[in-house]
């Protein structure tokens, strides 16, 4: 069985990360003791997605449902209608591809207070095509009644899955384990949903990115105020609700605008962020960096990460771009 073979081990981030703490699965196991109505369900994938500290810690409280993710989706709806909070785990993929309808009827629809936890986000896995979610948010963010989640790494992790289990109602929370540990210097980030959140202040341009891309646009920021351009980095960890408001503020006190995702460019963040400044009346000079409209390969994170643009490197040309436009 997949549980026992540890199949997350595979990823491209295994080896580095074998020795950081599962913060994650830490803080699950916080909220378990706070909250008695908390469940975790598994699609056999238990080791991969942390949730092995809860199944150790509660065991009644714990269900492996196999490898039948649509029925875990049922199960963990009936879970919802009795009083649970379930927090079902999987891969990414695995929950949105195999499991659409019953997201849709059985938790969106009623609206259940439903977690839906999947990890290995976008290119951040060695399996290739199959195991590689990069058109998850996208999926996730057109159902009615799904909010959609996603930490910027390590210091975000507990307060986004805390923020998870007080929220009433269906989420996705995309979720990647960290491939460095924290350090008593990280302080830890806040996160409300909806809520974006401003890293770095700048006047000539704005990168609003999510997850793995908010490093990559801090470091971009960085290297560019050596340059004497001040780009303004924004954590948009709740893809949904989204924060218009705080979109449409930023954006109109800089020249040129990048959206920054570990997806695809169609329907996540670059299209959400477009549809806000196209109805709010903001015209600016505006790139989408993210996985352009093809599959990926396999290989490590920063071999894909590389090949298909996300990186630091390529914000900087596409920002260095627009504001040479002008």
């Amino acid at each position: 069985m997949t549980d026992e073979l540890h199949l997350g081990d595979f990823t491209s981030n295994a080896f580095s990360s074998a020795n950081i703490p599962k913060y994650y699965g830490e803080t699950l196991v916080k909220l378990a003791r706070e909250k008695a109505e908390i469940v975790v369900l598994s699609g056999d994938l238990t080791p991969a997605t942390e949730c092995d500290l809860f199944r150790d810690n509660f065991p009644n409280r714990f269900f492996n449902t196999g490898i039948a993710e649509a029925n875990m989706i049922g199960v963990s709806a009936g879970m919802a209608r009795s009083g649970d909070i379930p927090f079902v785990h999987s891969f990414s993929v695995f929950l949105n591809r195999r499991a659409l309808d019953q997201i849709a009827m059985q938790i969106a629809y009623p609206n259940l207070n439903v977690k839906l936890c999947g990890f290995l986000p976008g290119l951040t896995t060695l399996l290739g095509v199959s195991h590689q979610a990069i058109e998850d948010n996208s999926v996730m963010r057109s159902l009615p009644n799904m909010a959609i989640i996603e930490p910027c790494g390590a210091r975000q992790i507990e307060s986004a899955v805390r923020a998870a289990a007080n929220y009433k109602g269906p989420v996705y929370l995309r979720m990647h384990r960290p491939s460095t540990a924290l350090t008593t210097k990280d302080s830890l980030l806040p996160l409300e949903i909806g809520k974006g959140q401003l890293l770095v202040k700048g006047n000539d341009a704005i990168i609003f990115a999510m997850g793995h891309m908010v490093q990559e646009a801090l470091t971009a920021s960085e290297e560019l105020s050596r340059k004497g351009v001040k780009v303004a980095v924004a954590n948009i960890h709740t893809l949904k609700p989204l924060d218009i408001d705080f979109i449409i503020k930023h954006s109109r006190q800089v020249s040129a605008i990048i959206t920054a995702e570990n997806h695809s460019i169609i329907g996540g963040l670059g299209s959400a962020v477009a549809e806000t400044l196209l109805e709010g009346n903001v015209s600016r000079k505006f790139k989408r960096i993210g996985i352009e409209d093809t599959f990926a390969e396999g290989g490590s994170t920063n071999f894909l990460f590389k090949k298909y643009g996300l990186t630091s490197t390529k914000i900087i040309d596409e920002l260095e771009k627009l504001l040479d436009s002008y």
